[in-house]
């Protein structure tokens, strides 16, 4: 079995059953899993940004994509207390983001795990079709499976 780690702005894409695709630290970054239903096809996006400035280099990965895939989103926690004020809080605009394009891709989303104050990491295990969460402090558990359409929201 081979990890195949989506650091921060980078994406893993596999289609080998051994493999596992691993987002850590998801704080108010959101990892966004693409699963092929049909097949062993999976990627893993872990994006740190909602959005781009207009003229800045766009990294793939860095910022909310499209694809044709369904879709199971974790992180957009809000890691520091920001008061008053919603425009520090990148973990709700980064899941805004993903949901919109996802939406404007047709892509369905199936399972989020968002929001909170602490981190997860996200594993998606490309032989089984599971999809897991570990939040920070707590024991890793399955959040979704290939062909199961469900929605779970973190409390």
């Amino acid at each position: 079995m081979a990890d195949l780690m989506a650091r921060m702005a980078e994406i893993a894409v596999s289609r080998h059953e051994a493999d596992v695709l691993v987002a850590l630290g998801l704080g108010s970054c959101i990892g966004v899993a693409l699963l092929d239903r049909a097949s062993l096809t999976a990627g893993l996006a872990h994006v740190v940004l909602p959005e781009s400035r207009e003229g800045s280099a766009a990294v793939p990965g860095k910022f909310a994509a499209k694809s044709r895939l369904s879709a199971v989103l974790v992180g957009g926690a809000q890691m520091f207390a920001t008061g008053a004020s919603n425009s520090l809080d990148i973990g709700r605009r980064n899941e805004q983001a993903v949901r919109t394009a996802l939406a404007v891709a047709g892509i369905p989303i199936t399972v989020a795990v968002t929001g909170g104050s602490t981190g997860r990491t996200m594993r998606v295990h490309l032989e089984s079709g599971i999809v897991t969460c570990k939040q920070a402090g707590s024991v890793e558990e399955t959040i979704a499976a290939r062909g199961v359409t469900t929605l779970r929201q973190a409390a």
